[in-house]
């Protein structure tokens, strides 16, 4: 016999359909050609599917007068697929707005994909800081078997 389909709010089941939504701080990198390696860290906060945030990460252009830029984040989740805007500021010296589209892992600790501008792309790497040992044990409870 099928259990009933729970009813759940949309933007429960869109925003968490992975168990956990993607609020919190993520230690990041991501690949620029010329430079190699830039990481980065961000603050995200989700809300019905929807993700805002800021972005903090050093300067790699060697004629810019700052050391750190600020970004802010705006854009979506659905499922596993994550997609936003960072809009640096402010702009300038080659930083503006470059869109990002990534995959969620099942444990909602990494967000994986590639970085685009025009004419330029590349990959980045977001992994949630302080969650992946917790994840793990999360996991491990999932799989015991109930009785």
């Amino acid at each position: 016999m099928e259990e009933p389909e729970i009813n759940r709010p949309a933007s429960f089941q869109e925003g968490t359909a992975m168990g956990d939504d993607l609020s919190g701080v993520w230690d990041g990198s991501y690949i620029q050609p010329g430079t190699g390696m830039v990481t980065f860290t961000a603050t995200l906060v989700e809300t019905g599917g929807a993700l805002s945030g800021s972005v903090t990460e050093p300067c790699s252009n060697p004629r810019c007068p700052q050391r750190t830029h600020n970004a802010s984040i705006a854009g979506q989740r659905s499922g596993n697929a994550v997609s936003f805007v960072k809009h640096y500021e402010p702009p300038g010296y080659g930083y503006d707005t470059v869109h990002y589209e990534g995959t969620v892992n099942a444990e909602a600790t990494e967000i994986d994909g590639r970085w685009q501008l025009p004419g330029s792309s590349g990959a980045f790497l977001m992994i949630r800081a302080g969650k992946a040992a917790q994840a793990a044990t999360t996991e491990q409870h999932a799989k015991v078997p109930s009785r």
